[in-house]
């Protein structure tokens, strides 16, 4: 398994992350990979959604976990490759603000899980640094 993690921090609370996070809709307004998402259902656990990312790559996923004011994680299938991609978006409330994780998880044959791996997590430090700015302009 291929595993990555970024970190990064938020002046907003987890609460309010969160609440940026579960927007799905809205995730094209502050995450720049991506055009737009569409859900089947609410933002829970057994909620299949597709992503379309900036470059109109079309991508089905399906949250696995979700944890209001905590976050949550999705796995995307990569059939092409052999690979299963799971993200952790995980929220750890700080003295300050927040602690942003994402840990990108590719399972699969060695190589291939390592490029895609690699390809999904790239942006995580411009998607984490984004989402803080979102969160943290958000009116109460």
């Amino acid at each position: 398994m291929w595993v990555k993690e970024y970190t990064g921090q938020s002046a907003a609370s987890a609460d309010r992350l969160f609440d940026v996070l579960a927007d799905a809709a809205a995730w094209s307004e502050w995450n720049a990979g991506v055009a737009g998402i569409e859900m089947d259902g609410p933002f829970e656990a057994g909620t299949n959604a597709t992503m379309t990312l900036s470059d109109d790559t079309v991508l089905p996923f399906r949250l696995v976990g979700v944890e209001a004011g905590r976050g949550f994680e999705d796995e995307t299938p990569v059939p092409d490759a052999g690979v299963v991609v799971r993200v952790l978006h995980q929220l750890t409330p700080m003295e300050n603000g927040t602690q942003i994780t994402y840990r990108c998880m590719a399972e699969g044959p060695d190589q291939a899980a390592a490029e895609v791996g690699a390809a999904v997590s790239a942006d995580f430090p411009d998607v984490i640094a984004a989402l803080a700015a979102r969160a943290e302009s958000v009116k109460s």
